[in-house]
């Protein structure tokens, strides 16, 4: 009985490795194929992105991205930025505030250029708003009506036919953002927005979503969505570059945020309904 005990362990502990090796195989099989899948959800995007753009290529493509602070436009709208500078879309940007919160104010202005200059947006390009009724600050109500009107003196002036800015939630949840979606809104719904100008509100998505890096681009491919950027690694490192100039704001979790942010990689846009044109309220 004793070799026939002996055999029975011996297959039983053969059986235990062949599983344990099974599933070291098919762990690394998974995670293989999740990565080429993203792969190739990331080549087909890049076609679809440069289709989507053909028709209005002639025309020119002019875009208004409308921010709170500096380093909202590397943090948040980074991959639109770079994919449209590969188009020869003439990008602009419109940052309402200093980031004056620690009275930092010209150093912050400062990192803002070389920021967007990394990213392809020349300081000609670059407008920034330093207006006592704007202050950065988390707990500022801003004036929903002075940020309409500098948004569309801005749109006005530059004719442009997209603007992209933040949604209701603001991505980070910062008061300041959503005073930029509310007046964007209030724009639209009150028909003020010129003709041919097309009004698009980046997705804010939950935590866990936010902080898988790339890996959740599947995600984002698979929910509907008016306009999606994404980045490839050389695009990443354009836009990590453009994060550390502003050397101000490089907390250690902000580190942790040039990695693990899909905002780093991807970005989501969806369309703002405009109401209908010369709309009177009374």
């Amino acid at each position: 009985m004793e070799p026939f005990a002996c055999s029975l362990s011996s297959l039983h502990g053969l059986f235990t490795v062949t599983v344990k090796i099974m599933s070291v195989y098919l762990v690394v099989f998974v995670v293989l194929s999740y990565l080429l899948l993203i792969k190739c959800i990331y080549y087909w995007h890049r076609r679809l992105f440069m289709k989507s753009f053909k028709d209005v290529m002639n025309a020119g493509i002019r875009t208004l991205i409308v921010t709170a602070h500096p380093d909202d436009e590397c943090m948040f709208f980074a991959p639109t930025i770079i994919r449209l500078v590969e188009l020869k879309a003439d990008v602009h940007l419109l940052c309402l505030s200093e980031g004056n919160y620690y009275n930092q104010g010209a150093l912050r202005k400062q990192e803002l250029l070389n920021s967007c200059a990394v990213l392809g947006i020349p300081d000609s390009r670059v407008t920034i708003k330093d207006h006592k009724q704007l202050p950065d600050d988390p707990k500022a109500e801003w004036s929903v009506s002075l940020v309409s009107s500098l948004i569309l003196d801005h749109i006005r002036d530059h004719s442009f036919n997209m603007v992209l800015t933040f949604d209701g939630r603001g991505v980070s949840g910062h008061a300041n953002h959503r005073a930029i979606h509310k007046a964007v809104s209030h724009l639209a719904s009150t028909g003020r927005i010129p003709d041919g100008c097309c009004l698009l509100s980046l997705q804010t998505v939950g935590l866990f979503r936010k902080y898988i890096s790339f890996l959740e681009l599947p995600v984002s491919w698979l929910l509907p969505s008016s306009l999606s950027c994404v980045i490839g690694s050389q695009g990443y490192v354009r836009a990590r570059e453009a994060m550390f100039c502003h050397r101000s704001q490089l907390l250690w979790f902000r580190h942790l945020y040039v990695f693990f942010s899909r905002y780093m990689f991807i970005n989501t846009f969806q369309t703002i309904p405009q109401g209908p044109k010369n709309l009177k309220i009374y």
